[in-house]
């Protein structure tokens, strides 16, 4: 009987077997589930991890895997001080993995449907006030003398207003192109997670913004190779998120007492605001691109200054 303790592992290359699966695993997710890269690479790089357990405790075969190995790998990620949120991620990861090789038959039970689902309970979303996101914005001012650097300036004014006024994701916004922009019906249309397509308001100062950076900023730094790409780096090329990241973190930083966050704490805001302002669960759950309810229901706690004001004015025994 092969052992079950964790080994001292390494990032030894896999064998063959083994990568092949791995392999063929992260072709189905980037495929056929239609994950974001960012979750492939995650979930790819977890099993490489498991896999790379397995193989030194033995298993040369995915049908070797069993639940000892899994549950033995997940006890390892929890000794070496892993968060409980991690664990869980991995958890599925696993559970993703095993289903797939089952599906395919290379095992002939599925051991990761006998894993149990960790509660990694679920954290208020840090969000700015309404005064302090208006401060942000209203604090910026593209008048750099250089074309080049003030053509930065309207990008990153655009970048701002359009992550507050829709709540995408920064990787959503880096992946627009500049027929994704309907300035006469004030929409975008973003691709998100799952390749699932859809349409988002936009309100007027962003629209202003992103005008404003393609009449008098994009053209300076665009390139042959820019493509449609709507937002550009200094060098011409589609910007990435690094660099979104960037951006919010220097203009919340130059907005003074303001607690600094990032592109995710601009899409907390927008749907923080949002409820605040009366819109219902639903129009926001679209407006975010969330496939459940339940994820959007984290932001309803903001809501509850809202709530208390409606009570005192509607209940007679307030």
């Amino acid at each position: 009987m092969r052992p079950r303790a964790e080994p001292a592992f390494t990032a030894e290359p896999l064998p063959r077997s083994l990568a092949g699966s791995l392999a063929a695993f992260e072709r189905h997710l980037a495929s056929a589930r239609g994950l974001s890269s960012h979750t492939v690479r995650a979930y790819a790089g977890d099993m490489r991890s498991m896999l790379g357990h397995a193989s030194m405790c033995g298993v040369e075969r995915i049908a070797e895997l069993d639940l000892s190995v899994i549950r033995a790998w997940l006890a390892a990620q929890h000794g070496a001080g892993q968060s409980r949120a991690t664990i869980a991620r991995r958890a599925a990861a696993a559970r993703a993995f095993t289903s797939f090789a089952h599906e395919h038959g290379w095992l002939d039970r599925d051991p990761g449907a006998l894993l149990g689902v960790a509660k990694t309970g679920r954290h208020l979303p840090r969000v700015l006030a309404a005064d302090q996101m208006r401060a942000v914005l209203d604090g910026q001012r593209p008048d750099a003398a250089d074309p080049a650097a003030a053509a930065l300036e309207f990008r990153d004014t655009a970048i701002m207003e359009l992550l507050y006024a829709t709540g995408i994701r920064v990787g959503e916004l880096c992946g627009l192109d500049i027929d994704d922009i309907d300035a006469g019906r004030r929409t975008i249309r973003v691709l998100g997670k799952g390749a699932k397509e859809r349409v988002v308001p936009v309100g007027l100062p962003a629209v202003a913004a992103v005008d404003r950076w393609l009449s008098d900023g994009r053209g300076i730094l665009a390139r042959d190779a820019s493509g449609p790409a709507l937002f550009l780096g200094a060098r011409g090329g589609r910007i990435d998120q690094r660099i979104a990241r960037r951006v919010v973190h220097a203009r919340i930083g130059a907005a003074g007492s303001v607690p600094d966050t990032g592109p995710h704490g601009l899409r907390h805001s927008a749907a923080t605001h949002m409820l605040e302002g009366g819109a219902d669960l639903r129009s926001v759950q679209e407006m975010l691109g969330h496939a459940s309810l339940a994820t959007t229901q984290i932001y309803t706690h903001v809501s509850i200054d809202r709530l208390m004001a409606a009570y005192r004015q509607a209940h007679p025994r307030a």
